[in-house]
């Protein structure tokens, strides 16, 4: 069954997938802020999460207990093989979409 990705859940993947071991909350939220010059609420960023995970699109683990902060631990998330493949299905989508544009999109200024 072919997963359809909304645009937030496609940055949230491909961020997991870039930040790799280092893929949490804040680092998640810091990278689409940077990347995307735009601001992301830690909440809208943790439902979109919830929402991969009951797809099975992300796996989460929680890390060992932190002093900075405060002896909490950091939950650590990562792309399962499922969501490999919605991303790749997403890509090949949008690349089809682009080979076949009826306009040059690429010279548009």
């Amino acid at each position: 069954m072919k997963t359809y990705l909304g645009e937030f859940e496609e940055l949230v993947l491909l961020t997991i997938a870039t930040l790799g071991a280092e893929a949490y909350g804040v680092s998640i939220q810091q990278d689409i802020e940077a990347r995307c010059n735009r601001s992301i609420s830690i909440g809208a960023l943790h439902s979109t999460i919830t929402r991969l995970e009951e797809k099975g699109l992300l796996k989460s683990w929680l890390g060992g207990a932190t002093q900075e902060r405060g002896g909490r631990s950091k939950r650590y998330y990562e792309i399962t093989p499922a969501g490999k493949k919605a991303v790749t299905e997403s890509k090949s989508l949008r690349d089809e979409l682009w080979s076949s544009s009826k306009i040059k999109l690429s010279t548009i200024k």
